[in-house]
Parts: structure tokens; C-alpha cells; sequence
């Protein structure tokens, strides 16, 4: 393990990081609204802290070997986070604590978007800008990020590329070095970002709000500048543009990528997981809408799409904005959208959760297990497309599912050992691990009233969903530590 290059580049990043408090503190400085300070005092305390890290290891450069990559990528996580408290807690306005601010980094860092705040928009517009901002940086993963400048640095990034991207077959990169991939993706990430911010100043939002709304909607991370998030405008033109944009960002971003390169739309319905989620989402839709109108929760059957569409691509991409209280909708459809949040966005996309690739090889394989029932004899692959499936990455899927419902069960019921009840502990584990944001019972519109060590749990949830449970879990196998 090369512990003095992990030092190296987890001081340097840090460095980097320290760079984020600064745009805050121009908006505090545009706004006039008295809250700079603290981004400031953070940005010194950041960039000193990551250069004293670095210079004495500045001449460690060794290549990274796969286990460096995932102890670099937890530790940055773990670290990043840390970094990001320290403006919310150094900030009068927001009256934190430790747990609160640490709460509210990892929520914005990991793109959850569950908060511990009320009374959003009364706080200074800094503060609602650094909010927005850490989903946006944590959208495509800050790695990802970090890759693209790694190679300036003379160290390579394909340890950290596999560790952090989503999904189960981590090794397909859209352009040859990984740096260049890096690159690629966040120029459909900001683009989108653009594309996103002027459809919702158009449709009546202010720069301030449109640029806001456009980070956490890309990120899908769901935090607002208002407590009543997306349905303080009122606007079904808004509706519309988020949910648009919801879904371009649940997508593969190699697909996008692969589609502007070859000039083809038709490179999208080709792929297979795409096809899967467009048809979940739109099964989800359906009945959704069904059900607000046979409870006429809505006076009208255009209001209870608009809720209804809203609501289910909102939650099922596990972005978590609303327009209403869908917590008090009949009971069984917020836990049915609770429950679509397992499954997510896309391998490759901004979204949590399971990723819909893995719950469709599950489903395949599940099929085939029963034609095996009636053909003893036959041998059966699992395609995916034109493509069959190694028996690898299904066997890969399903530990990666069993770790997923052993760590979800783990952590809830610990939750419900701090007293929670039962409702609230199932939802706010899924809504944590899910990288979902808001859940049922006591956590329905924010997680301020739970007690502290509930909230450091729920910030462990959010940090094994954000890594896909496995590159935080080899951690603690002993294998991983012998040479």
C-alpha cells in the first residue's frame, strides 16, 4: 500500500476542494448578506491544512494499485465531507452543531438531499449557494473530477475511476485515457448544468434560484432553496422542465456521450437498461396517477398528473424534490415510491440506488432459474441486448445485492434501537442509502428533530450508498489489508 502517494493526493485534493468556499463568498459579497466570513475562514483552514498534508510528500509518486484507489476514494469522501461541515458550522445564521453540519455536508456532498434545516429561505444566500453547490459537486463524484487533473499532478486515475463510478461492470471508457473520459463527462454534466438553469429561468425562476435549482436537478440531489422545494413556484411549466431533466440525468452519461459522438438518437434505444427504465418510469407514472385519481387527493385530473408525474420520476430517480405533501397521500403510494428508489437511475448516471441495470440482470436471472426448473437440460445465458452476460457479473449483482439488504437492515435497526419507530427507521434508511432525501413519519419534511447519533448513522448510510456499498465494505474484510 503506498500510504505516503495516498497522503500526497488526499492533500492536494483537499487543496482543490478549498477552492469551492470561495464562490459562496463572492455570492455573500454580491447579495450583501454578512456570510462571507466563514467561507473564508474555511478556505484558509482547507488550503493551509492540504498543502502542510502535501509538502511533506510532495516526492511520492508511485502508480496506484487497486486497493490505493478505493482507500483513496473512501478517504476522500470521508475527509471531503469533514472539510465541508466547516462553513455550515462556522456559520451563526445556520445555529449547527457538529452533527447537524456534518448531517447537512455529507447530505449535499453525496447528493441525498435530506436536510436538517427549516426556514431555507430565510438563511443567507451563501449558505443556499454552498448548499446547491456540493450536490453539484458530488453529482458526477468529485473523483471523477479529480481524475482529470491527476494526470497534471503525475498520478494516474484509473484506480479511482473504478472505484468511484457506478454500476457493475466498471471497465467500458467512452475515450481511451481516463483523464479524456473525465473530461468528456463533465462537459455533458455542464452543458446539461446550462441547458438545465436557462429552461428554468425562462419558465419564471430568477438567475439566483434557476442556477440553484439547475445544480441539485442535474445532480439529482434534491435540496432547494425553499422549505417547500420545487412546489413553492407553483408552476407546471417548472414541473415539467425538472422532470425532463431528472431523466437525462438518471441516464448512462456514456450513452450520452456515445450518442453525441456518433451523431445518433437511436444509439439511446438500443441500449437495454434505457429501455428498462423508461419502462419502470412510465409503469410508475401510471399508477401513480391512477391512484391520486381514485382517491381525489386533486380537484382535478391535470393537477393529479402534474403531482403525480412529478412526484414518481422525482422519487423513483432518487432526486426527492416536491411539489406537495406526497407523504400524505394514501399510505401505499409513498411507500411504493419509497420503494422505486431501490431501484434508482442508471449505472453511469447521477441517480442512487441499486442502478436499474443490476435489478434487471436480477429479474433475468430469475427467469432463467425458472425456465431451469422446466429444462433441467437446457443451458441458458443472460443477454443483455446482443450481449450475453458473464456468469461473473451475475454472481457479482446478487453479492452486491446481499451486502445492500444486509447493510440496510444492519443500519435501520440500529436506528430503531434510538428509539425511532418502526416507519420512520425503514424510510429514513432508504432514503439515506438510496441517496433519496426525504422519507415517511418523522423524517417526512426534514431531519432535524432526530437525535444526534441517528444522524451520524443516516451519514454512514449515505456514504455507503454514494460508494456503492462495496468500495466502502472491503474496507473492513482482512484480505484487503495483507500484502
Amino acid at each position: 500500500m503506498q500510504y505516503r502517494s495516498i497522503i500526497r493526493i488526499l492533500g492536494l485534493l483537499v487543496a482543490v476542494f478549498s477552492v469551492s468556499m470561495l464562490p459562496p463568498a463572492l455570492v455573500s459579497l454580491w447579495y450583501q448578506d454578512g456570510a462571507g466570513v466563514p467561507f473564508l475562514l474555511s478556505f484558509i483552514i482547507c488550503v493551509t491544512a492540504g498543502l502542510l498534508i502535501w509538502y511533506p510528500n510532495r516526492s511520492y509518486q508511485r502508480d496506484l494499485k487497486v486497493r490505493d484507489g478505493f482507500l483513496i476514494v473512501v478517504m476522500f469522501w470521508l475527509v471531503l465531507g469533514a472539510v465541508g461541515t466547516l462553513p455550515l458550522y462556522l456559520s451563526p445564521e445556520t445555529g449547527m452543531n457538529l452533527a447537524d453540519a456534518t448531517f447537512e455536508a455529507f447530505s449535499g456532498l453525496t447528493t441525498t438531499g435530506a436536510t436538517v434545516l427549516t426556514g431555507i429561505e430565510t438563511l443567507p444566500k451563501a449558505i443556499l449557494f454552498y448548499r446547491q453547490q456540493l450536490q453539484w459537486l458530488g453529482g458526477m463524484g468529485i473523483i471523477v473530477l479529480a481524475v482529470a487533473i491527476l494526470p497534471m499532478l503525475g498520478v494516474g486515475g484509473m484506480q479511482l475511476y473504478k472505484a468511484e463510478t457506478p454500476g457493475p461492470v466498471k471497465d467500458n471508457k467512452v475515450t481511451p485515457r481516463i483523464a479524456d473520459t473525465a473530461k468528456h463527462l463533465w462537459l455533458i454534466y455542464v452543458t446539461l448544468t446550462l441547458a438545465c438553469a436557462l429552461a428554468y429561468r425562462l419558465a419564471g425562476m430568477n438567475w439566483f434560484d434557476a442556477v440553484g435549482h439547475s445544480f441539485s436537478t442535474v445532480a439529482i440531489g434534491g435540496f432547494s432553496t425553499y422549505d417547500a422545494s420545487i412546489g413553492h413556484f407553483n408552476s407546471s411549466a417548472i414541473n415539467i422542465i425538472c422532470v425532463v431533466f431528472l431523466l437525462l440525468s438518471a441516464l448512462n452519461y456514456p450513452l450520452h456521450f456515445a450518442a453525441i459522438r456518433g451523431k445518433n438518437i437511436l444509439t439511446y434505444w438500443r441500449d437495454p437498461e434505457l429501455r428498462a427504465f423508461l419502462f419502470i418510469q412510465g409503469s410508475l407514472v401510471v399508477l401513480i396517477f391512477i391512484g391520486l385519481l381514485r382517491s381525489q387527493v386533486y380537484d382535478t385530473t391535470w393537477e393529479a398528473f402534474d403531482h403525480g408525474l412529478f412526484q414518481a420520476v422525482s422519487i423513483s430517480t432518487t432526486a426527492g424534490f416536491a411539489t406537495g405533501g406526497f407523504a400524505y397521500w394514501p399510505l401505499y403510494l409513498p411507500i411504493l415510491l419509497i420503494f422505486s428508489s431501490f431501484i434508482g437511475g442508471c449505472a453511469g448516471s447521477t441517480g442512487g440506488g441499486m442502478k436499474v441495470v443490476r435489478v434487471l440482470l436480477l429479474f433475468l436471472q430469475g427467469k432463467r432459474e425458472l425456465n431451469r426448473l422446466v429444462h433441467p437440460r437446457a443451458i441458458y445465458s443472460i443477454k443483455l441486448g446482443r450481449r450475453a452476460v458473464p456468469d461473473r457479473v451475475v454472481e457479482a449483482v446478487w453479492g452486491f445485492f446481499a451486502a445492500y439488504a444486509l447493510v440496510f437492515v444492519i443500519i435501520m435497526l440500529l436506528l430503531i434501537m434510538t428509539g425511532l419507530d418502526n416507519m420512520t427507521a425503514f424510510t429514513a434508511t432508504a432514503a439515506c442509502l438510496n441517496n433519496l432525501g426525504p422519507g415517511l413519519g418523522e423524517v417526512a419534511s426534514h431531519y432535524g428533530e432526530l437525535a444526534d447519533i441517528s444522524k451520524y448513522l443516516l451519514v454512514l448510510a449515505m456514504v455507503f450508498g454514494r460508494l456503492e456499498i462495496f468500495t466502502l465494505l472491503v474496507l473492513f474484510t482482512p484480505a484487503f489489508w495483507k500484502n
